[in-house]
């Protein structure tokens, strides 16, 4: 059984998520493939407590942009990837937005920690909060 790695320290949304073509207007979990248009929900971001975004594949990538559309518009509760994921995109999972994984295969904590504190800086901006070091030596 696939363990949550989350990042976020409020109390976990547990509640069943919907798939985006049932969901209805002020439910509070749902899950987007990844043909799925993130923007659809845009609208019922004030209901939604938990997006989960489905990564049926290694190689598929469409729920990073999805995720980034979803943090540019506002929403400040918890992303989930979800599916066939592993430690070495956590960072990059943070970067788009995700604050949670639950991946097909079991990630280690520790290796995930360290993982996420490697490398300190970025160089470019993203849905996260990291500056970048180019506008961090503008300020000096």
């Amino acid at each position: 059984m696939a363990e949550l790695f989350r990042l976020r320290t409020d109390p976990e949304h547990t509640a069943d998520a919907v798939a985006l073509a049932d969901y209805q207007p002020g439910g509070t979990a749902v899950r987007l493939e990844p043909a799925d248009d993130a923007r659809l929900l845009i609208p019922h971001l004030g209901a939604l407590r938990r997006i989960d975004i489905a990564f049926p594949k290694f190689r598929e990538g469409r729920g990073y942009s999805s995720a980034r559309i979803l943090r540019e518009a506002g929403y400040a509760h918890e992303i989930r990837a979800v599916g066939v994921l592993y430690v070495d995109q956590l960072t990059f999972l943070v970067r788009a937005g995700f604050d949670a994984v639950l991946a097909d295969t079991p990630i280690d904590r520790a290796v995930a920690e360290r993982t996420l504190a490697r490398f300190p800086a970025v160089y470019m901006k993203a849905a996260d909060a990291a500056r970048p070091v180019w506008e961090l030596r503008e300020r000096v």
